[in-house]
């Protein structure tokens, strides 16, 4: 089998043969945004742009990863002394996978690892749960770790919330691990319950924008986990386990028990963002996909007004495009930059594309749909 021009850059960096070579995908997130981690509904689908992963073992305990994207040369880590906190820069997303495959008693070893990657970084597309899935897959079925997908993303996720240290929910590694080509993935993360919602735009006359505000931002900051630890003190103080378990015609009440406006906030849009993800799911079934674009605005503005994780980029995306008659426009991923989508008609794209190139000429706009999941390529 000839090599590919991935496979020979593995041979270049160092100096063998891969055993073979993975993809994961990065995520747009449709509706659900900040559910994940209070129990709730989130609607995501793969992006065509993936994480690739060229992969051979090794037996002396020594972990190596060389990065197309980075200028930092070959990482070299000792597997004995990873630990939390002990890997600096994009070398820890890989090694976080290591080091929780290892702590769940997966027998998995060494290996030199070489990524190149078409997801934006920053944008809010799940980038390294991309890399965390292609390394967590490819480290795997190389040992012949039998994990299912979803297992596969749960460990993924301890991997960012104990290794790197960010609190995020399960959502991104489960998109990027589970999705299916032409599908939406309908995720209930407490029951991990999952269902493939066709989404199939160019049927309908349709077509979904990524706009990149090129804004960056992460979520290992601080911000996030006051965000979640935000959305944890009022369920508490409602007395429930998480706030997806408040149904959307208890809210009111709710919101008057509650001490302070900051809470308040929080509930309010968790509560009506899984709402909204129930009906963009009901108007997906009923092949009504142009009627969802007034949700996608809608949770745009819960997540600016009371969620306050937009930034003025972001806004200035979706006011361009619906001014332009984009039938709907939100930002997409955790927020404080990254990217947003816009759904248009075909007949309407160019000049939705336009308006917001001249709003924003920094952003990068590109058309996309429903990608496939995580997979071995070689």
């Amino acid at each position: 089998m000839t090599e590919t021009l991935f496979e020979i850059a593995f041979r270049h960096v160092f100096g063998r043969a891969p055993e073979g070579a993975w993809a994961a995908p990065g995520r747009v997130n449709l509706i659900g945004e900040h559910t994940d981690y209070n129990d709730g509904y989130v609607m995501p689908f793969a992006l065509p742009h993936t994480t690739r992963a060229a992969v051979a073992r090794r037996d002396d305990g020594i972990l190596r990863l060389h990065s197309a994207a980075m200028d930092d040369g070959v990482v070299e880590l000792r597997l004995d002394e990873l630990a939390p906190g002990a890997t600096p820069g994009w070398a820890r997303y890989p090694a976080a996978v290591l080091w929780t495959l290892r702590e769940a008693g997966h027998p998995v070893g060494g290996a030199d690892i070489h990524y190149d990657s078409t997801v934006p970084v920053g944008g809010g597309l799940s980038s390294s749960a991309a890399l965390q899935v292609a390394t967590a897959l490819a480290l795997t079925e190389l040992h012949e770790v039998d994990l299912p997908r979803q297992e596969l993303a749960l460990l993924c996720q301890r991997a960012e919330n104990d290794y790197v240290g960010a609190p995020v929910g399960v959502m991104d590694q489960t998109a990027s691990a589970c999705c299916t080509q032409g599908h939406a993935l309908h995720l209930d993360v407490r029951a991990l319950a999952q269902r493939q919602v066709p989404f199939d735009l160019a049927a309908e006359g349709l077509r979904l924008l990524v706009v990149d505000t090129r804004v960056k931002h992460a979520h290992a900051d601080g911000a996030y986990g006051r965000l979640r630890a935000g959305c944890e003190e009022a369920a508490a103080l409602l007395g429930l386990p998480a706030l997806r378990d408040l149904p959307h015609d208890g809210l009111d009440a709710a919101l008057a028990a509650l001490p302070d406006d900051r809470l308040r906030r929080l509930t309010r849009h968790v509560v009506t963002e899984n709402r909204r993800v129930q009906d963009v799911i009901a108007l997906l079934d009923a092949g009504r996909t142009p009627e969802i674009g007034p949700l996608l605005t809608a949770g745009h503005a819960s997540l600016r007004d009371d969620f306050r994780v937009s930034c003025p980029e972001l806004d200035l995306v979706v006011d361009a495009a619906l001014a332009t008659g984009a039938l709907g426009a939100r930002m997409t991923g955790g927020g404080f930059g990254g990217s947003a989508i816009v759904l248009v008609t075909e007949s309407a794209a160019d000049a939705v594309t336009t308006a917001i190139a001249a709003a924003l000429p920094q952003a990068r706009q590109f058309p996309t749909t429903p990608g496939a999941g995580a997979r071995r390529l070689r």
